[in-house]
């Protein structure tokens, strides 16, 4: 069996480490300082290194850059106690293959070695490279190419994983894609958008609830984080999460389990997380309005997908392609767009950007009568699509619009804008901070 170096200034823990690995059937050569591991890997190379975050002299994150200027493609798994998170996001965004917080349940240590063994070849693969992962996003943008190439080396481990973009830019279609690249990817893929579901009915949606839990619950429902089980589950628009729900989910990645509403036990989780959010989390957070060690749980390694217009050498491609799907699916034999058509389409702006290209050449693909799409039906079509935004958008939209209407008709005053709404003011006050509205501005 493959060697693990093992790295723990508490001989306890290091003892006890090294025993459950043993058990397993590795071959642990365990030392109680950075100083010991540098020296042992002068002589004997492993095949995984595994280290706590706290060391006496050098930390774990120093010793994960010193192992890779000399090995750059030894896996270092860092173990780290709740207080450490942020220094361990810095350590994964400088190569550590994935960090696992203390303390740590044996197959889970043994799982996350068992990926890195597979991601560095010191162990059998099964599919989890093969090309058709990322079959479903087209590009030869190279900025596509390089966010692609950190998705696919990211997959490999168990971080949790942001995906930022404008809507509309593909963000499901990158967590899918992960999914599939993943050691995860023959369990079930899951996503819940966090901004589309009212709160209460959001957290039995994640959690799960048992039977009388509340009205309307008439049988014990698991709730995603149950569905998702040995998979991935993808939390979108995590930006717009309340932050009750916040306190809430960052207790159940703490902790690794859930407690269904209404229930009076835990149950245990094996889910990846994958996020993802329109939205620019920092401000967020200076605002108050996103928690800060939530944060970093998540953005354990953060991927930007960059808007339509900034990948412009992708619209023809794109296009292309929905046209040939969409085509088949319609029954049409059409092979192209006219040239000034396809002009068109280049030049223009894209604000829905890729779904709102896709919606563009459907619209044109369903009234064209002919083998080519002229410019006439692309004119229209992008007109079109430009005035129409997703439901999530436009709820967005009506809600901000109401409360400013509310609050001007009542001078700023909370309590009568609520009384208006036919809401009470702890839900007004909710919508309010989470539009990012301040009733002062109206007095």
């Amino acid at each position: 069996m493959p060697d693990i170096l093992l790295v723990d200034d508490d001989a306890d823990m290091l003892a006890l480490l090294a025993m459950r690995l043993e058990s397993a059937g590795y071959e642990v050569n365990a030392v109680g300082d950075a100083e010991k591991a540098l020296a042992s890997l002068a002589t004997v190379r492993p095949q995984v290194v595994v280290s706590d975050m706290r060391l006496p002299g050098m930390d774990g994150a120093t010793l994960s850059a010193a192992i890779h200027r000399e090995h750059p493609t030894l896996p270092v798994i860092l173990l780290t106690a709740y207080g450490t998170i942020a220094e361990a996001v810095e350590a994964a965004q400088q190569g550590v293959f994935c960090y696992l917080t203390k303390p740590c349940a044996p197959n889970e240590l043994e799982d996350a070695i068992a990926r890195a063994l597979a991601a560095s070849g010191a162990a059998p693969t099964t599919a989890a490279a093969q090309d058709d992962w990322r079959a479903e996003i087209v590009t030869r943008n190279p900025a596509m190419e390089n966010m692609l190439a950190q998705a696919k080396l990211v997959a490999a481990g168990d971080a949790s994983v942001l995906i930022r973009g404008e809507s509309g830019t593909g963000k499901e279609v990158l967590a899918r894609a992960i999914h599939r690249a993943s050691l995860r990817r023959d369990g079930p893929f899951q996503a819940v958008n966090c901004g589309a579901i009212p709160e209460p009915l959001l957290e039995s949606e994640l959690f799960g609830h048992v039977k009388g839990a509340f009205t309307g619950a008439v049988r014990d429902h698991r709730g995603l984080f149950q569905d998702a089980r040995g998979g991935t589950l993808l939390l979108d628009e995590i930006g717009d999460m309340p932050m009750p729900l916040q306190v809430k989910l960052l207790r159940v990645l703490e902790e690794r389990q859930v407690r269904p509403v209404g229930a009076t036990t835990h149950v245990a989780i094996d889910v990846r997380i994958l996020s993802a959010t329109h939205r620019n989390l920092e401000a967020q957070l200076a605002a108050g309005r996103f928690r800060e060690d939530l944060y970093y749980r998540l953005n354990v390694v953060s991927l930007t997908l960059p808007a339509l217009a900034e990948r412009r050498d992708d619209i023809t491609l794109l296009a292309t392609h929905f046209l040939r799907r969409l085509a088949a699916r319609y029954g049409k034999r059409i092979s192209s767009f006219a040239p000034d058509a396809r002009q068109m389409l280049l030049t223009a702006t894209w604000p829905g950007n890729v779904r709102q290209l896709y919606n563009a050449v459907e619209q044109a693909v369903a009234l064209c009568t002919t083998d080519v799409i002229p410019s006439s039906l692309v004119r229209n079509a992008i007109s079109s699509a430009q005035d129409v935004v997703p439901m999530e958008e436009a709820r967005r939209r009506f809600e901000r619009d109401y409360l400013c209407q509310l609050l001007r008709l009542t001078g700023g005053s909370v309590a009568e804008a609520a009384r208006i709404a036919g809401r009470n003011r702890t839900d007004l006050y909710k919508l309010l901070q989470r539009h990012g509205i301040d009733p002062a501005q109206f007095k």
